[in-house]
């Protein structure tokens, strides 16, 4: 009962950066993080310093639906997610396990990231795709 009161008091009254470590997330220094959207395994979580993280993003790091396992009873797909330094990720977009985000990346609002993004590139879209260099 403590532990849980102890994590709404982290998830509802301290910032996010402090939620996300109490959770195992791994943060640098200087960052901004709006979400509260971790995985079940935030400690396969890395962030870089003066990442910004905005509201409702969602990283993964864990995924294997049940349906997929009844016919598939090794299936499973999990990997870590790190995130380099001053990379800048938009509002309501979806991380996927195993990915990488290179340094001074940005990734537009609402686009789903399935693959490993370069460093200074600019992607946006379902799945996310190269529009530009920074």
């Amino acid at each position: 009962m403590i532990k849980k009161i102890q994590a709404l008091y982290y998830r509802f009254f301290k910032g996010g950066v402090a939620y996300a470590r109490y959770l195992g997330v791994k943060v640098g220094e200087n960052c901004l993080i709006a979400t509260r959207n971790w995985s079940s395994e935030p400690y396969l979580i890395e962030i870089g310093n003066n990442v910004q993280i905005t509201s409702n993003v969602s990283i993964h790091t864990h995924g294997g639906a049940h349906v997929a396992r009844t016919q598939f009873p090794n299936f499973d797909i999990f990997g870590k997610v790190i995130i380099k330094d001053g990379a800048y990720i938009g509002a309501f977009s979806q991380i996927m396990p195993g990915v990488t985000i290179g340094e001074g990346a940005l990734v537009a609002a609402g686009s789903v990231v399935t693959k490993s993004i370069p460093a200074r590139v600019v992607v946006a879209g379902n799945p996310a795709r190269y529009v530009c260099s920074v």
